[in-house]
């Protein structure tokens, strides 16, 4: 063929993809146009990977066991490459935001990143409290991949990270047919709304002197407060963080959240922690790394009310071991209630994690669970049964941002080969 016969065959080829890629869209776009109960606007995508994107709010029921209690809008969104590709179903904890997914970029697939219930855009106009539960999250997602499958023909991916790995797992226990591969990130399966087992790891992770360091920063932190918490209230007023608790009770409450903190974002680099002949400035430099301050500041907790709800009645926390620290804490006691809101009465749930996990260990297969080593969530991670043919990975040194891209090669490559074994398809 000679250069200008490559060349009209080369358009050619290229104006019949685009005209294939402006078809389908079209199709998509009709199709939503005739979906019952959803609002779309085009919004701005990633297109080196997608062709479109679509914000979707979706009308859902508070009580899906009951329509009648009353419905709320959920917000979706939606990116297309082909109908006909996988689709990855991002189970957002929280608040959701259009970003483009690891997985979508491992698979070339199509994504439906779903904000939670009761949070962000997706809240009731009254927050009643009884139907925020992993059931009707569930019920949620599971209606979501029934709409879009309707139009979608290829394999489901459910995946999330932390809160959103947490979603991911407890949508497949309610509806475990519904997606072919689920990948959860850094996701804890807590047994108690105070899991002790964060408290025994923490005393065992990483080497003894790293281990000292952290804890010997802290007790520092409590020894040398008088000219130390003077520059945490400096920090809070100028950034207008308030404590409801008062200034001591949040400093040291602070002071006890650290350990977590550091290794949950940390790079294990524990000699970047000051000595104890560091100077104020440098100790509350390194006290301000890992955005504790704003985590228990009335804002913080309150921006995430609807998860401390949940972690209260079934997902679970934590709480803190002040034993180190008894001769040092004057104003907290290390319970975790100061994220616990005064009218709540409320009781957890203690069999139901329990009943995720049986059924993890005797019917959850397909699973991918990604976890980092130093991350404390590990510490109640999930653990395999050998009953299943699901995996976990840790990756080493790794923390709560542990992604696939993050891992080892040799443990990338087992994530790889198992999901092209159980999506059949090939990963390039």
């Amino acid at each position: 063929m000679n250069s200008r016969k490559k060349i009209s065959f080369f358009i050619l080829v290229s104006f019949f993809a685009v005209g294939l890629i402006n078809a389908q869209n079209n199709q998509l776009e009709n199709w939503l146009s005739t979906v019952d109960g959803i609002e779309y606007q085009k919004i701005p995508h990633d297109s080196s990977l997608f062709d479109i994107a679509y914000e979707i709010m979706i009308t859902q029921p508070l009580d899906h066991k009951n329509p009648e209690a009353g419905e709320f809008r959920q917000q979706v969104f939606l990116s297309h490459t082909d109908k006909n590709a996988p689709m990855i179903m991002d189970t957002e904890g929280y608040a959701a935001k259009n970003r483009t997914l690891e997985l979508s970029e491992i698979l070339n697939a199509n994504q439906l990143v779903i904000e939670h219930r009761y949070f962000e855009d997706s809240v009731p106009d009254s927050l009643i409290w009884e139907y925020l539960t992993i059931e009707q999250s569930a019920a949620d997602h599971h209606r979501i991949n029934q709409l879009f499958r309707e139009f979608y023909n290829g394999k489901w991916v459910s995946t999330g990270i932390s809160k959103g790995g947490q979603t991911t797992i407890f949508y497949r226990y309610f509806y475990p047919e519904d997606v072919d591969v689920s990948v959860p990130y850094v996701a804890p399966l807590n047994f108690s709304d105070a899991d002790p087992r964060i408290h025994n790891f923490l005393k065992n992770i990483a080497g003894t002197d790293c281990r000292k360091k952290v804890l010997d920063f802290q007790k520092n932190l409590l020894i040398k407060r008088d000219s130390i918490q003077p520059l945490f209230e400096e920090y809070c007023t100028e950034n207008d963080l308030k404590y409801t608790i008062g200034f001591d009770a949040a400093y040291e409450y602070s002071v006890l959240e650290y350990s977590f903190s550091y290794w949950q974002w940390g790079d294990g680099d524990c000699s970047k922690i000051p000595d104890e002949d560091g100077t104020a400035q440098t100790y509350f430099d390194e006290f301000d790394n890992y955005g504790i301050f704003s985590f228990i500041a009335d804002e913080g907790t309150s921006t995430i009310t609807p998860f401390y709800y949940q972690a209260f009645t079934e997902i679970g926390f934590y709480d803190y071991d002040i034993t180190p620290f008894s001769d040092l804490i004057k104003y907290v006691d290390g319970s975790n209630s100061i994220f616990y809101k005064d009218d709540w009465k409320l009781t957890f749930n203690t069999e139901l994690m329990y009943s995720v996990k049986r059924w993890l260990d005797e019917n959850g297969n397909n699973f991918i669970y990604i976890y980092g080593e130093l991350d404390p969530w590990t510490a109640t991670s999930v653990e395999l049964s050998g009953e299943t043919n699901s995996i976990k990975i840790v990756n080493p040194n790794g923390a709560h941002w542990t992604r696939i891209k993050h891992l080892p090669d040799d443990l990338r490559e087992t994530v790889y080969s198992n999901l092209e074994n159980w999506l059949d398809i090939s990963i390039n």
